[in-house]
């Protein structure tokens, strides 16, 4: 558990692209792609992590978000939790409160009993989703609107029982493409009015929804595989962004957005990026 000091504001999370002042993060030491229970990954790398890498670039991740002002928390690292670094899925903050997330695989199960653990210690409040499986990469929230992603991971019986607890919120579901693991692997908020999305992972339909509340920037097949979408809003329009993703983050800054630029390719291996590698706890 880390020694680190932490200030006494509440959670609050009212969208994706407010000022980050406060996240979650595991360091990727105990990476392991070989025993991944990530099918898609399995079926798309054949390489496994190298960890001395892969630690300094979350390290360099890190290092970004302080000097934007963000205060990092570390959870304790555990050797069989391998996929632990993947912060986002456990858990995620809608307004003043914290959902802890019903994991979709039994090896990441026990990550739900470490942020329990966390959270009752620093005395954060919190809500157990206690139907099927429900993990925090489907939930992307916009002021009063929820967009969750219909997974492998996560059920529409999930959805609904965190619709029945979300009263004032509107909840729309998202059913994603075989190969998709979570919404944000293909869909993004960026700001009040854009988000950035992988057209061909969801219906018509949903598509013609999104666009009556954003402008829509396209990413590419090559893009998606490099987990494009998976980008951490800071606030101020500042966006911390794969490097080798060239054209969609020239794409970004013609559209207005500072682009901060971080090699991030050991990590991505198991099919996560900087959304995923981290749990915002208090946006601004």
């Amino acid at each position: 558990m880390s020694s680190q000091e932490f200030t006494s504001e509440k959670l609050h999370c009212h969208n994706e692209y407010g000022v980050l002042k406060k996240v979650i993060v595991v360091s990727p030491r105990y990476m392991d792609t070989d025993r991944s229970s990530n099918e898609m990954q399995k079926k798309s790398r054949n390489k496994n992590i190298h960890i001395e890498t892969a630690m300094k670039q979350h390290k360099d991740f890190v290092s970004v978000l302080e000097a934007n002002g963000v205060e990092v928390i570390y959870l304790e690292s555990k050797e069989s939790l391998y996929e632990q670094v993947f912060t986002r899925d456990i858990g995620f903050c809608l307004g003043n409160n914290l959902f802890v997330a019903t994991m979709g695989r039994t090896i990441r199960k026990q990550e739900e009993n470490v942020i329990m653990k966390w959270l009752k210690e620093h005395q954060y409040p919190f809500d157990k989703i206690e139907t099927s499986s429900i993990e925090g990469g489907d939930v992307i929230i916009d002021g009063q609107t929820i967009w969750i992603g219909v997974s492998d991971r996560t059920s529409e019986a999930a959805i609904q029982q965190l619709s029945n607890k979300l009263k004032g919120y509107y909840v729309h579901s998202l059913p994603l493409a075989n190969n998709i693991l979570h919404l944000d692997c293909a869909f993004n908020v960026l700001s009040n009015d854009t988000a950035i999305v992988y057209s061909k992972a969801l219906t018509k339909e949903d598509l013609q929804v999104l666009q009556k509340h954003y402008k829509l920037i396209e990413i590419t097949d090559e893009e998606q595989l490099n987990l494009a979408t998976n980008v951490l809003s800071i606030g101020n329009k500042k966006i911390v962004s794969l490097a080798q993703n060239d054209r969609i983050n020239n794409v970004l800054r013609g559209n207005g957005f500072e682009v901060i630029e971080v090699e991030f390719s050991e990590i991505i291996k198991s099919n996560g990026s900087f959304r995923c590698c981290s749990m915002p706890l208090l946006r601004e």
